[in-house]
């Protein structure tokens, strides 16, 4: 059954791992929500998962993200961010407080995680239970991002240029606003026009690159 969309397919996928855990006594919580996006620490940062505590949602929610930029082959990508998406829901199932401890521990290892519990890998036996669920829920509709290509985003401006004019002729000249803090607007070279006028300064929120929106 082909899904929708990421979002569509990862609940699809926790739900078919529900009776996983339910079996190691350990059940999911009713609310959680799954999402492929960047983790907290940004595309930068090095973890690939990360679930937030109920506690913070406004709706008691455990917001789980699934970084997009993960470079798994395609035929292993969907068996991977299932690996990955168990590993957040034991967090889920056990509380965040009990970080990668005992109780993280039994659970990961029972669904057949294998490796550091900080960084699990998807064992035989975890492949071998979700591959049914995969099979049910069909192809995973995502395809790697590439976040180290060239964006096709402007770039942004790293220092705004302020206009000056000279109010008798016209004459412009554009500075940056520390220089115009430093030594205020620029003579008009033309004899007796004295000094310019120059745009208001602001509070220098765009000298930094502007909005980042």
């Amino acid at each position: 059954m082909e899904q929708d969309n990421r979002e569509s397919w990862l609940n699809r996928v926790a739900a078919g791992m529900a009776p996983l855990f339910a079996a190691l006594d350990a059940p999911l919580p009713a609310r959680i929500r799954v999402a492929i996006g960047f983790t907290s620490s940004g595309r930068k940062g090095k973890a690939i998962g990360e679930c937030w505590d109920n506690r913070l949602s406004a709706d008691g929610h455990f917001e789980i993200f699934i970084r997009p930029d993960l470079a798994h082959a395609p035929d292993a990508m969907p068996a991977q961010i299932a690996a990955i998406l168990a590993h957040e829901l034991v967090h889920a199932a056990v509380g965040i407080p009990a970080g990668h401890g005992k109780a993280f521990k039994r659970i990961a290892l029972g669904l057949g995680l294998v490796g550091p519990m900080r960084a699990t890998t998807p064992g035989e036996a975890f492949l071998a239970a979700v591959a049914p669920i995969l099979d049910a829920v069909g192809p995973l509709p995502h395809a790697r991002l590439d976040t180290d290509g060239e964006s096709t985003a402007p770039k942004k401006q790293k220092t705004r240029m302020l206009k000056c004019e000279c109010a008798t002729c016209g004459y412009t000249v554009r500075t940056a606003r520390k220089w115009l803090e430093l030594a205020g607007a620029p003579l008009c070279p033309i004899e007796d026009h004295g000094r310019m006028e120059h745009e208001p300064l602001d509070d220098g929120s765009e000298d930094e690159g502007g909005d980042d929106g």
